[in-house]
C-alpha cells in the first residue's frame, strides 16, 4: 500500500509526457503566426517556429512551454511594443531573433520581459535594436546563455540595458555578447547570481553596473571599451575573478569603480588601458589579490574613507601612476606586490625588497588637489619633486607603503 502514491505519481508524470506535443508554426503549417499556437499549447508542449519573418506585438507566454526557433526565424515588433512577455515558470525560449522593440521614457520595453517566474531558460537568441534586451523582474533560478544583444540607439538617453535584473535570485548569465546598450548588464537587488564568460563592450555607460546586489560572482568576463567601465555600488559579498577590464578611456572612466562595498574578493583580474583601473570609495574589507594592472593612467585610486582593504601579490606595470589618494592617513594593507617603478635592493636575495616602496608620488598627490597640474607630466621639475619626496617623505601618506615589495613579477 505505501507504494501506491509513488506509483500513481509516476503514472501521472508519464501520461503528461506522452501528451506533450510539438506545434509547428510557419507558412507550410496550420499555424501561420506564433500567438495562436501559444494559445493552443498546453504545459510541456513545444512551439516550433520555422524560418520566416513574423510581425508580432507582445507575444504572451503564460504557460510552461518551449518556444524554439528552427533555421533562424525573426520576430519583428516594428517599434510598437514588447517582443515577448513571460509570466509562467519553466519556460524556454531558444534560437529566435527578436528585433525592433518599442522605445519610451516611461516604459521599459524589451525584446523579452519576464515577471514573477522560476526556472526560465533563455539561450541562443539574437536581439537586435531592442530598447532593453532581457528585462527580468522577480525571477528565480534561471539561465541566460549564449545570446547576442546588439543595440543601435544613438545615445544612452534613448537606450536601455542589455540584460536587466531587478529583485532576482540565483540567475546564471554566461557566454552572452552585449553591445550598443546603455549598460551591458545591470543588476538591482539581484542576489546569488553567477555571471561568467560574457563579453560586454561598446556600451554607452557601463559594461556592468550593479547595486544592492549581494553575494554575486563574476568570473572570466570581458568588459572593454565601454563609456565609463564597470560600477559596483552599495553591495557586499561579491567575488570578481579572472575578468578583463580594458580600454575604458575618458575623464570619468574606470576599469572598476567600487562605492560603499564590503567583504568582497577581487582576484586574478587584468586591468588594461583604463584611465583609472580600480577606484575605491567608502569600501572596506576588500581583498585585492593577484591582479595585473598594466598601462593604465591610474592603476589604483584609494580614497581616504576606505579601510581594512588588502592589496597582495598584484602586478603594477607601465602605469602612469600606481596609487593615488586624497588623504594623508591610510588604514589599508599592502604586501608582496610587484612595482615596476621600485628601485630598491635585495641584499639577502629572498626575492623581497629590503626597503619599503611608497607607491603614492608627490605629483600624484598634487594632481588630486590641482587636476590641471597634469600638464606638467614627465617634466624635469616633477621628477625632482618626486625624487625629493621619496628621500624625505613629508606630504605623501606615510602609512601607505608596501613593506615587502617583490623584486620580480609573480607568475600567479
Amino acid at each position: 500500500m505505501p507504494r501506491l502514491p509513488f506509483l500513481f505519481l509516476i503514472v501521472l508524470l508519464s501520461s503528461h509526457l506522452l501528451r506533450a506535443k510539438t506545434i509547428d508554426v510557419g507558412a507550410a503549417f496550420r499555424f501561420k503566426h506564433p500567438q495562436p499556437a501559444i494559445i493552443s499549447a498546453h504545459n510541456g508542449d513545444t512551439v516550433m517556429l520555422h524560418k520566416g519573418i513574423y510581425i508580432v506585438k507582445n507575444l504572451h507566454i503564460n504557460k510552461s512551454i518551449v518556444f524554439k526557433g528552427e533555421n533562424e526565424p525573426v520576430l519583428d515588433v516594428q517599434m510598437k511594443d514588447f517582443g515577448i512577455t513571460i509570466t509562467a515558470s519553466h519556460v524556454t525560449i531558444e534560437g529566435i531573433t527578436i528585433k525592433n522593440s518599442a522605445r519610451a521614457s516611461m516604459t521599459d520595453y524589451a525584446g523579452i520581459q519576464a515577471m514573477k517566474a522560476r526556472h526560465l531558460t533563455l539561450k541562443n537568441n539574437i536581439l537586435i535594436n531592442t530598447y532593453f534586451g532581457f528585462h527580468l523582474s522577480a525571477i528565480d533560478s534561471s539561465l541566460i546563455e549564449n545570446n547576442t544583444l546588439i543595440g543601435s540607439a544613438p545615445d544612452d538617453a534613448r537606450s536601455g540595458n542589455g540584460i536587466h535584473l531587478w529583485q532576482c535570485n540565483f540567475v546564471t548569465i554566461r557566454k552572452n555578447k552585449i553591445s550598443g546598450h546603455r549598460d551591458g548588464i545591470y543588476f538591482e537587488f539581484a542576489r546569488f547570481c553567477h555571471i561568467s564568460q560574457n563579453i560586454s563592450e561598446k556600451n554607452f555607460r557601463y559594461g556592468l553596473h550593479f547595486m544592492f546586489s549581494d553575494n554575486d560572482t563574476y568570473t572570466n568576463n570581458i568588459f572593454r571599451n565601454n563609456g565609463t567601465g564597470v560600477a559596483v555600488m552599495y553591495t557586499k559579498g561579491i567575488r570578481m575573478e579572472g575578468n578583463i577590464f580594458a580600454d575604458n578611456w575618458g575623464s570619468s572612466s574606470y576599469g572598476v569603480l567600487l562605492k560603499d562595498i564590503g567583504n568582497s574578493y577581487i582576484t586574478g583580474n587584468t586591468f588594461l588601458n583604463n584611465t583609472t583601473a580600480l577606484y575605491l570609495e567608502g569600501s572596506s574589507r576588500i581583498q585585492v589579490v593577484g591582479n595585473t594592472f598594466q598601462n593604465n593612467g591610474w592603476a589604483l585610486k584609494l580614497l581616504a574613507n576606505c579601510e581594512m582593504d588588502s592589496f597582495i601579490r598584484n602586478k603594477f606595470n607601465g602605469n602612469t601612476f600606481d596609487v593615488s589618494t586624497n588623504g594623508t592617513i591610510s588604514l589599508n594593507y599592502f604586501k608582496h606586490n610587484y612595482w615596476d617603478k621600485y628601485t630598491g635592493y635585495d641584499l639577502d636575495r629572498d626575492g623581497v625588497g629590503d626597503i619599503p616602496y611608497r607607491p603614492v608620488s608627490l605629483y600624484a598627490s598634487i594632481i588630486e588637489q590641482i587636476p590641471y597640474a597634469v600638464m606638467l607630466l614627465r617634466s624635469f621639475a616633477v621628477d625632482l619633486l618626486d625624487k625629493a619626496e621619496k628621500n624625505i617623505p613629508s606630504l605623501t601618506p606615510d602609512q601607505l607603503k608596501d613593506d615587502s615589495p617583490l623584486m620580480k613579477s609573480p607568475t600567479r
